[in-house]
Parts: structure tokens; sequence; C-alpha cells
């Protein structure tokens, strides 16, 4: 009796089991297939650019981000990043330089430049060379400005044409086959050669 008992307690163990994995394993293949479904309703979204844009002109990167370009939000930080710095480098060489000028015109020789090897005899730097390296570095800076736009509006572009292009199907079996043709002539007796072009697209 204790035998039936354990083996029948045994079995509705077993079953218990089962009907759990059954439904768990089910639920996994359906969330793949939910998964796989958002993906190509993403894929097809026809707000998908104009979404990306939005977030790569709100902050750099986050529009790759929305892409799924995870590779490109470095490549994005560091171009507008890059610029940025620039930027704030050439701001800090051209205050310096106008500062210096500044104080020399008014009549002052305790400006950076003045003395710069100690020795006590100066300027060391000319006032004319401080106005050259002043309009210099407000020219730099002023390209900088450019570029750093300039690759700012690059990162936003490249988030709209990726998210434009993304619905594309492009498979990998990307080939061109040529075959030799030998086939008779449609008119009169005799054959014709010559190469048949397939390209799988």
């Amino acid at each position: 009796m204790n035998r039936i008992l354990v083996l029948l307690l045994a079995l509705l163990f077993v079953h218990s089991a089962f009907a759990q994995q059954l439904p768990e394993s089910e639920t996994r293949e359906d969330k793949r297939i939910q998964r796989v479904q958002q993906r190509l309703e993403r894929a097809r979204d026809p707000l998908a650019a104009s979404k990306a844009t939005f977030y790569s002109a709100a902050f750099p990167g986050l529009g790759q981000f929305y892409n799924r370009r995870y590779w490109k939000v470095p490549l994005a930080w560091a171009a507008v990043g890059t610029g940025i710095f620039v930027y704030q480098f050439n701001q800090t060489q051209y205050l310096r330089y106008r500062d210096a000028f500044k104080l020399r015109n008014a009549g002052f020789t305790t400006d950076e430049f003045y003395d710069i090897n100690g020795d006590g005899i100066g300027p060391d730097v000319s006032n004319s060379a401080l106005e050259q390296a002043q309009k210099g570095s407000q020219s730099q800076r002023d390209s900088s400005v450019l570029i750093a736009i300039g690759l700012y509006l690059l990162n936003v572009i490249d988030a709209s044409v990726d998210a434009h292009l993304k619905p594309f199907n492009v498979t990998e079996d990307l080939s061109i086959k040529m075959n030799p043709v030998i086939q008779p002539l449609s008119i009169g007796p005799g054959t014709e050669t010559g190469i048949k072009l397939t390209i799988t697209l």
C-alpha cells in the first residue's frame, strides 16, 4: 500500500512539474514572438525618422540610440564634444590675448605676456604680436563654431537617414552570376553564344 501511495505521489509530482514547465516554455516563445513583432512594427513605423531626428537634435547620440545603432553613440558624442572643446580652447586663448592687448593699450605692464622669461626687461611680446594673436584666435574660434555646428547637424542627419533606410530589407546575398549561353538562332539554322548576367539584390 505504501508503494502504491509513493508511486501515486511521484506521478502527481511529475505531472505537476510538466504542467508547470509547458506554460513557461510557451510564454517564453510567446514573448520572443512579441519582441520580433515589435521590432517589425518599429521598422515600419512612418514616424520613426522624425522621432530619430528629434531625439538626435535634442541630445546628440540619442537618435542613434533610438535607431539601435549603439556603436554610433560614442562617435556622435566625440564629434560634438570635440567641436565644443575646440571652441572653448580658442575662446580662452582669444580672451587671454584680448585682455593683455587692452592692458597694454591702457599703459599697464602687468599682463602675462609682458615679461614671460622673468628677466625684468620687457615687453617680450610686442603689441602688434598680441593684436595678431588676438585676431588669429578670434578667427579660429569662429571657425570652430562653424565646425561644431556642422558636426551637430551631421549627427542629426545621420540619425534621420539611418531611420529612413531602416525599413528596407537588404539581404546578405548580394551576388552577380555570369553563365555562358548557347541557344539556337530564332531565324534559320545555327546557334548563337553569349553571356547571361544574373544580379541578385
